[in-house]
């Protein structure tokens, strides 16, 4: 009996690539697999998209770009030094990797064989990513994604929606939020915990006035509710 078919509806590609007519863009046979790709045509557009949101993993097309790519992979890397790099360059050339590029790969190439190198990276951000219902949390990106919407959490924001997905369902109180959160015994002002509850509720939610995922319980705290 055959194996159940990989998903990967929860894994962003950042694709680099610049436009060709000799061969069809890496986005179609990514999108074909599920995965959910967005891309830029420069190394600089990709720069501005990492400052509102961390990828999975960033593919570089240096071939279609009429680049050697190691620049721009210099950039994202210094950037954003623990996103898998994936380089592809055009057929016969080479490069001096300075162990910035997690993957060289050489046109031609099948799809297959793209996902084969970039399986090791799927496994390891399987490890970091925690899930509650559609709100997915990278722990080491600070990323999260829910439905449509993907934000870049500061350290804090993150560690607060990170102990309200381990207690899914249920009722945590203001001062232990605010105690666990910004790591102090006095807890007799919580109102900053409200503003970065606000402040999450834009993140994830369709319309932070009314949230459907992160609930008030008046008198008593806060609760995610997920399905």
């Amino acid at each position: 009996m055959a194996g159940r078919p990989a998903d990967y509806s929860d894994v962003h590609i950042l694709l680099v690539e610049g436009k060709r007519s000799d061969r069809d863009s890496f986005l179609t046979g990514l999108s074909k697999k599920n995965f959910q790709v967005e891309t830029t045509s420069s190394g600089s557009a990709a720069l501005k998209r990492l400052e509102k949101l961390l990828p999975d993993i960033i593919i570089v097309d240096a071939a279609s770009l009429r680049s050697s790519g190691v620049r721009i992979c210099a950039a994202l890397h210094d950037f954003a030094p623990r996103i898998p790099l994936v380089l592809v360059l055009e057929e016969g050339v080479t490069i001096n990797n300075s162990n910035n590029i997690d993957v060289v790969l050489n046109l031609p190439f099948t799809l297959q064989k793209l996902l084969n190198r970039l399986k090791p990276f799927l496994r390891q951000q399987a490890k970091h990513v925690k899930i509650a219902g559609p709100i997915h949390l990278d722990t080491l990106t600070r990323s999260v994604h829910c439905g449509e919407h993907q934000a870049l959490l500061t350290p804090r924001l993150a560690a607060l929606l990170e102990l309200l997905m381990d207690k899914t369902g249920d009722v945590i109180e203001r001062a232990a939020l605010f105690s666990k959160v910004w790591e102090t015994d006095y807890t007799g002002d919580t109102r900053t915990l409200d503003v970065h509850i606000s402040w999450l509720r834009q993140a994830i939610e369709d319309d932070p006035r009314r949230p459907r995922y992160v609930k008030t319980v008046r008198g008593v705290g806060y609760r995610l509710d997920v399905q």
